[in-house]
């Protein structure tokens, strides 16, 4: 398997590759016109070749996308496998390794920028280094024990076919704490309320209330998935997230926050976010990316390379957070405020912010849990809503939405809040037209009864939709009064609305 370098020179050209082409007849085993080539090109001297052979390099390779590049020496040249997840960390979670040209030894020391338009062009960097110990080595199955600087353990790699194979750690995680990956955590939510009382401002922490979309984020192989509320994978809807993953490169991490859209004018705007939010067809996505940007606002950390941090304290949990300096284009770590909540929520109110968040300084994560240890202060009222029914307009409107019919869920079932008929664009009409025709249905899906007036041209729908308005305040009946639609809520089901009090 360990084959010639034929195929690695009709890659490459050392005219436009800083990466060390050996000449052709040369073997590549430590020759001198291999390091010649490497020379001023970005390569360092590679690790010490003993009488064995038995060094092992791991590159970290940002190309088309992001993979490791995993080499063992064998029989002069280096045998190598692109790893898309890099090494696996614990027994339980296999990684795909795809077999590749070999290389020669003097790679082992590469580190650089390939040229774009190059064979592998993209930046590769030392990840790791050291030596193996050869257990077995067939054209079916190599399995070694590595020491290195930052992974050593028994591994294998099997043939599974072509040129794939599967990577396995045969050995228990490094860490003896080691907890894996999480696949799912529901975030945690916050109570409608007051500020804290004055006597404890120091006990909290203030947090600007994001008008976004809220996300849980999973790195893993420097691969990114985002998940809402509503444990949908919208990751296709929001791309320059995946740039998140290759910045954290081998970092496993889980991070909750805040998918928001801003104005031109620098405030979060809900309205252009609604565009990203409802797409999810590859060549609309990219036209929005330029003319709607998102940015990932991070307020906690979840989950940290083997770590489950929900049973830490929040402040320490923003502390780790705080250390890992997540800053780039499309995210941000927005400050925190311990103490001085009137003040943060002035602030808030001076730049037409929804609000603050307070968080106990102690408070656990409590997953999928809405919990008093956070608040959020509102300075804008605003209401998720289900979608029971909907009215014919009039004039010009008379044939599309006049009017949706609102409701919450409440202890005996859904129960009507009122209409909402204004907020609505267009576009917005006629997408709710199409939408809520499909879902029509004869019966009135509400718990209790409706007035005459109520009840009048009411067309009826499956009530699967959640959306939101802005509002004044509520009636002595419960109804809204004066409500602004804001648009749908496709992040959340009509199960995780709560009226807010």
């Amino acid at each position: 398997m360990a084959g010639k370098l034929e195929e690695y020179r009709r890659k490459r050209s050392a005219q436009r590759t800083p990466e060390p082409v050996p000449p052709d007849g040369a073997d590549g085993v430590d020759g001198a016109d291999g390091v010649d080539a490497a020379e001023g090109a970005g390569a360092e001297p590679g690790p010490e070749h003993d009488a064995t052979g038995n060094s092992f390099v791991v590159q970290e390779h940002h190309a088309t996308a992001l993979h490791w590049d995993f080499r063992l020496e064998r029989e002069g040249v280096l045998v190598s496998w692109a790893v898309p997840k890099g090494l696996p960390v614990d027994p339980k979670h296999n990684h795909l390794a795809v077999h590749t040209e070999d290389h020669p030894l003097d790679y082992a020391g590469f580190a650089g920028d390939i040229p774009a338009g190059e064979y592998g062009g993209g930046n590769v960097a030392i990840w790791d280094r050291g030596t193996y110990e050869l257990e077995k080595w067939t054209d079916s199955e190599v399995k070694f024990v590595l020491d290195g600087g930052r992974v050593s353990g028994r591994y294998v790699l099997i043939h599974t076919g072509g040129k794939n194979w599967i990577m396995h750690r045969m050995s228990p995680p490094a860490q003896e704490d080691y907890v894996p990956l999480p696949q799912d955590i529901p975030p945690m939510l916050a109570t409608l309320a007051t500020l804290p009382p004055a006597a404890e401002d120091d006990r909290w922490a203030y947090e600007t209330k994001w008008d976004g979309v809220r996300a849980v984020v999973y790195v893993d192989g420097g691969r990114v998935r985002v998940m809402s509320r509503n444990d949908r994978d919208v990751s296709v809807s929001y791309p320059e997230l995946r740039a998140l993953g290759e910045a954290l490169s081998s970092t496993q991490v889980v991070l909750d926050g805040e998918i928001v859209a801003f104005s031109s004018a620098g405030r979060p705007s809900f309205s252009r976010l609604q565009k990203r939010m409802h797409v999810t067809k590859a060549a609309e996505v990219r036209r929005l990316v330029e003319s709607d940007p998102v940015v990932y606002l991070i307020f906690d950390l979840l989950y940290l390379d083997g770590h489950s941090t929900v049973d830490l304290p929040y402040e320490k949990r923003r502390e780790l957070l705080q250390q890992m300096q997540l800053a780039g284009r499309s995210w941000q770590t927005p400050a925190h405020f311990i103490g001085g909540g009137a003040e943060v929520l002035r602030i808030s109110q001076e730049h037409g912010l929804e609000g603050i968040v307070a968080k106990r300084l102690d408070s656990k994560y409590r997953p999928g849990r809405r919990s008093a240890d956070w608040r959020k202060v509102k300075n804008v009222r605003a209401q998720e809503v289900v979608i029971v029914g909907w009215k014919p307009g009039k004039g010009r409107r008379e044939d599309t939405v006049g009017a949706l019919m609102l409701a919450v869920p409440g202890p005996d079932g859904l129960r009507y809040v009122g209409n909402v008929g204004t907020g609505f664009t267009d576009a917005m009409l006629d997408d709710l037209h199409t939408t809520l025709t499909r879902l029509s249905r004869k019966s009135s899906p509400l718990a209790g009864t409706l007035t005459t007036a109520e009840a009048r041209d009411a067309r009826f729908v499956t009530p699967k939709l959640v959306g939101e308005v802005s509002f004044g305040e509520w009636t002595p009946d419960e109804r809204i009064r004066h409500p602004v639609w804001r648009g749908l809520r496709p992040d959340k089901n009509p199960d995780q609305v709560v009226r807010e009090s």
